[in-house]
């Protein structure tokens, strides 16, 4: 990418005030406000119809709130439209491009739209896309359009970036080089507004997150923060045969934080699993019931998730 841009310069790359949008009689955003810095990357999740998509197409100038104010790099769409969409760069979940074009004739194509950026070799180079540099986009893959996508959002040498499930039907290494250009690109100076249905690429990129749902964040701070307030630092799943268990005397248990269900597996929160895991298995056993699955892992951002919204990330 070209020169390094101060991310400490002329304030936040994104502002939100009061945002809301209503369509018909539903409430898709409802007083959203909202802050990105300057150079981070920052993660907006959250099920399907909490309003993510709404407050991004409005973010993108796409869509105009009913109410509340929207500031990019701190200007406007209703003031400075030719402007940010110079120093903007979009990948959309899902870009329609003319299948005849090559790739090489759709990157020269997007970069006659900018007055400045980097060259089409750069783009085709940082996308991966050399071998298909002459390939007609009707015949490229899923992963292959997804990179081309990305290509496209980047030709015009964008200062804020919106990334919409970049890396959907990316194989793992595609994946990871993804991953490295987006850390490089914070480094310097870019600002990413990501979203994604992958909680270990929200853990990996963003330096915060916010969940949605409702129309409302019901949750922002750095992916360490957001998780360490699940309670524990572990997850204990299992399930049983048969019987029904007392969860009182689960949650009776020192360093068991929480219990919730989920897909029919008990879930619980603990601090130290070689203290505690043995003390479960005592009490399931004078129950009277018998183990049909037992698993723990670190709790995770996905943990976070399903116990804020109930939810898990990737459920429709």
């Amino acid at each position: 990418m070209t020169t390094p841009i101060d991310a400490q310069s002329n304030g936040p790359s994104l502002l939100l005030r009061g945002l809301r949008k209503v369509f018909a009689d539903v409430v898709a955003v409802d007083g959203l406000d909202l802050e990105v810095k300057r150079g981070e990357c920052f993660g907006l999740l959250g099920p399907n119809g909490a309003g993510k998509t709404t407050t991004i197409e409005i973010c993108e100038g796409l869509t105009t709130p009913d109410a509340g104010t929207v500031e990019l790099l701190g200007l406007s769409w209703a003031t400075s439209a030719k402007e940010l969409q110079r120093r903007i760069g979009i990948q959309l979940q899902e870009t329609q491009f003319p299948d005849k074009l090559t790739v090489e004739e759709t990157l020269r194509l997007f970069r006659s739209f900018f007055p400045r950026g980097i060259s089409v070799d750069e783009a085709i180079k940082l996308a991966q896309l050399e071998e298909k540099r002459g390939s007609r986009v009707g015949g490229l893959s899923g992963g292959q359009k997804q990179r081309l996508a990305m290509a496209c959002a980047l030709v015009g040498d964008p200062e804020l970036l919106f990334l919409d499930e970049p890396t959907t039907g990316l194989d793992p290494q595609a994946r990871r080089h993804l991953w490295d250009l987006v850390d490089n690109l914070k480094l310097a100076g870019r600002t990413i507004i990501l979203t994604t249905h992958y909680m270990d690429e929200a853990e990996r990129l963003c330096d915060r997150v916010a969940i949605m749902d409702h129309g409302k964040i019901i949750a922002l701070g750095t992916p360490q923060q957001l998780i360490a307030s699940v309670g524990g630092e572990h997850i204990v799943e299992f399930a049983v045969g048969h019987g029904e268990i007392d969860v009182a005397l689960l949650t009776a248990i020192a360093g068991v934080q929480s219990h919730r269900v989920d897909a029919g597996l008990h879930q619980l929160t603990v601090h130290n699993l070689h203290s505690t895991v043995p003390h479960i298995f005592q009490s399931l056993s004078s129950q009277g019931l018998e183990l049909s699955d037992f698993r723990t892992h670190s709790a995770t951002l996905e943990d976070v998730f399903v116990g804020l919204t109930g939810r898990n990330l990737r459920d429709e």
